[in-house]
């Protein structure tokens, strides 16, 4: 029997008063202001390493990168992912689908979706049609809606024979 479980990640981060560069989903917005965090600040890798994490009954990304250990400052979000698909499939899960949704006011991710799906299934090592991402914006309402962060919801489901 093929048993399935779901996680759900969020992420927020505030926009970095430095010249920090913005990733998203591993993808560089140039020209955009950067966020503030311990690592490259990647809010849609860290919402997806969260769900992925909580679906496997894993912990969560502070337990496995602690924003107090020096060794992940300015880390690459991707390299993270990366550990934490391998942490995942070690314990006999198999990625089924991710799910996630970027609330921001600006960049508008639009026209840069398929970049950032490309790259994520490429991180993963899974197949572009099993990776979503939509970008909405937050009607100006709250702090994400004033423009002063980016924040993700991010879901996934895998799958284990066991």
């Amino acid at each position: 029997m093929i048993g399935m479980r779901v996680g759900f990640g969020y992420d927020s981060h505030r926009f970095a008063e430095d010249e920090r560069k913005l990733v998203l989903g591993g993808v560089e917005f140039p020209g955009e202001k950067g966020l503030k965090g311990h690592s490259d600040a990647d809010v849609l890798i860290h919402a997806i390493i969260d769900a992925l994490l909580g679906a496997a009954a894993l912990g969560d990304i502070g337990s496995h990168f602690p924003d107090a250990d020096e060794k992940w400052r300015g880390a690459d979000s991707a390299r993270l992912l990366e550990a934490v698909v391998s942490e995942v499939c070690a314990a006999g899960y198999e990625i089924g689908n991710i799910d996630a949704t970027v609330i921001c006011e600006r960049p508008r991710i639009g026209g840069r979706i398929g970049d950032i799906r490309e790259r994520l299934a490429a991180i993963m090592g899974i197949d572009v049609a099993t990776v979503s991402v939509k970008g909405k914006t937050n009607e100006r309402m709250d702090d994400i809606g004033a423009g002063m962060g980016i924040a993700v919801h991010a879901v996934c489901l895998i799958t284990s024979g066991k």
